[in-house]
């Protein structure tokens, strides 16, 4: 039995072509604890791309909910200790999870995110490192406020966390990763990767290009709920 901290990973999966490249990269990872959790959101398209794969991952289909749906779904169905998730059309660079799980051991700290880079639907790199450096907790809260620089493919974190704030929010279909990263922020210290360790797949099927005016509004609603305990907590770090 391996002594490393099991991490589970999330796929949630709807009718994504490119979800077979998503598993892979997965199973590839340098990190040997790893169970690999694709949640098949009510799928009706490309469902071959699972089959070769059904030895290999814990698979669960359920009628079509969302994004908050389908992660919850699998946080609740996970064994690991840890959580991270991958969007189906995203790719994991090999050793993402090990060197998150050294970042966390080495930092005292229970969630942590990455750079990466843009990739297109032929999985051609078309951008420099994706990356936001904080010079202090302060500035990052401030910049959560006004928008959401985390990348939640990125994101790795201890199972422990949704016992204390709650899983995603699935009444929110475009935000609810920016919503969990915001009741999160104020009782947790996070740490950051700077090396790029996703490819994020930039494709016009994507959400966040054809729910763009939704999406908007949405991420409004959002920060509008959290500005006041994010307002007091920037205070507090400011020394006011």
């Amino acid at each position: 039995m391996s002594e490393e901290p099991k991490v589970s990973v999330v796929i949630p999966f709807y009718n994504c072509p490119y979800v077979d490249l998503a598993i892979q990269s997965v199973l590839e990872q340098s990190y040997s604890n790893i169970e690999t959790i694709v949640i098949d959101d009510g799928s009706t398209l490309w469902m071959e791309k699972l089959e070769p794969f059904r030895d290999k991952i814990v698979y669960i289909r359920k009628n079509n909910g969302g994004t908050a749906s389908a992660l919850n779904k699998g946080i609740d169905a996970a064994t690991g200790t840890y959580f991270a998730w991958l969007s189906a059309d995203d790719l994991f660079h090999p050793n993402k999870i090990k060197h998150q799980m050294q970042m966390l051991k080495r930092t005292g700290t229970s969630f942590n995110y990455t750079a990466y880079y843009y990739i297109n639907e032929q999985g051609e790199r078309i951008s420099e490192t994706i990356s936001m450096i904080f010079d202090s907790r302060a500035k990052f809260i401030e910049t959560m406020m006004l928008g959401c620089p985390v990348n939640g493919s990125t994101v790795l974190l201890h199972m422990g966390i949704f016992r204390a704030v709650g899983k995603f929010n699935e009444r929110l279909l475009y935000t609810q990763d920016y919503d969990l990263w915001l009741r999160i922020l104020p009782y947790y210290t996070w740490s950051y990767i700077e090396e790029p360790l996703l490819d994020y797949r930039v494709h016009n099927e994507m959400g966040s290009v054809i729910h763009k005016e939704e999406q908007k509004k949405e991420i409004e609603q959002v920060q509008a709920k959290h500005h006041r305990v994010l307002s007091r907590l920037l205070q507090k770090e400011r020394g006011r």
